[in-house]
């Protein structure tokens, strides 16, 4: 079958068409079809060397696959029948990873597509999804509390701010002058001008500061001054550990979703049930990965580039 890949890190360049032999799924397993795979920032990190340099190659990048079900292990115990139209959360190793024609998956980590979705606009939510999922869960604010957002015209910020208002929470948001349309669509309270001054125009609207930030443009400690004393910073990059005025900076990991196959069937639902916007930048065929990851390190980018792998068809069911 056919993969993007990379034998050893490096830029965009090094991601090049692979000849690997196909996966055959394993007791729990089921085998994807793979018609489109979201690019994301942590597909980028990875193929600039992130968690690659205790593993042989080739590596394949991606942790969003949509596609349809080909096969399943005798020894699967799953709702999912051959022939389903699924979406997929990867956790990539080595060569398992979801830019490829085929891709062997954990059950728990499948589950169909939502209805009236293309396979294109579902292969956005896993990963995104998820994590925005692991931010509010981690918080755990409750119903009327007050959530500032770093990064809320991206995919992950879009998510939070969705989730957060289903939650019953009052979101401060972000935004570049541009992009305050988009925020304030995905339900924000308040957009406030994005950039180092953020946390202070939060303090000039929430003098205590707010009860819990989730920080998906990595201000990290810029963004600490606009939270209340002894909330939480949701952080995706790894900072962690207590700041001024009992701030602690919680970092999260998606990983710990991995499997976690109710979290992932309970944002289809809410795909459905118009709770969340899926948002597709641009389709690219498979060979243009490299192009992809441009113009994702470029920035700017509003929604998910999605790679193409196969016939994608408009909608689902």
């Amino acid at each position: 079958m056919k993969a993007i890949a990379f034998d050893a890190p490096g830029g965009p360049e090094v991601l090049q068409i692979h000849e690997l032999p196909p996966p055959t799924p394993a007791p729990g397993e089921v085998l994807i079809r793979v018609q489109a795979a979201a690019v994301s920032p942590t597909d980028t990190m990875r193929r600039a060397g992130a968690r690659t340099s205790d593993k042989p190659g080739p590596f394949v990048p991606g942790m969003d696959a949509a596609g349809v079900i080909e096969a399943i292990n005798e020894d699967t115990e799953t709702g999912l029948q051959v022939g389903d139209e699924v979406m997929a959360f990867i956790v990539p190793n080595g060569s398992h990873g979801a830019y490829a024609e085929r891709i062997a998956v954990c059950a728990e980590s499948v589950v169909r597509t939502p209805r009236g979705t293309s396979l294109t606009e579902a292969s956005t939510l896993p990963m995104n999804g998820l994590t925005a999922r692991l931010a509010l869960d981690t918080l755990n604010l409750p119903k009327g509390s007050v959530l500032a957002v770093t990064g809320a015209a991206g995919t992950l910020g879009g998510y939070v701010i969705q989730l957060a208002k289903a939650e019953g929470l009052t979101v401060v948001a972000d935004a570049a002058q541009d992009d305050e349309a988009l925020v304030k669509s995905a339900g924000a309270d308040l957009v406030l001008p994005r950039g180092e001054h953020y946390a202070d125009k939060i303090r000039s609207e929430y003098p205590d500061g707010v009860d819990g930030i989730v920080d998906a443009a990595v201000q990290v400690d810029q963004i600490v001054p606009a939270a209340k004393d002894h909330a939480s910073v949701i952080t995706i990059r790894g900072a962690q550990g207590e700041r001024e005025r009992g701030v602690t900076l919680r970092s999260i990991w998606v990983t710990d979703y991995d499997r976690q196959q109710a979290k992932l069937d309970a944002l289809r639902h809410q795909v459905e049930d118009g709770v969340l916007t899926l948002r597709v930048a641009e389709v690219l065929p498979k060979e243009n990965a490299a192009e992809a990851h441009r113009r994702m390190e470029a920035g700017g980018v509003r929604g998910r580039l999605v790679l193409e792998f196969g016939d994608l068809p408009q909608a689902s069911r």
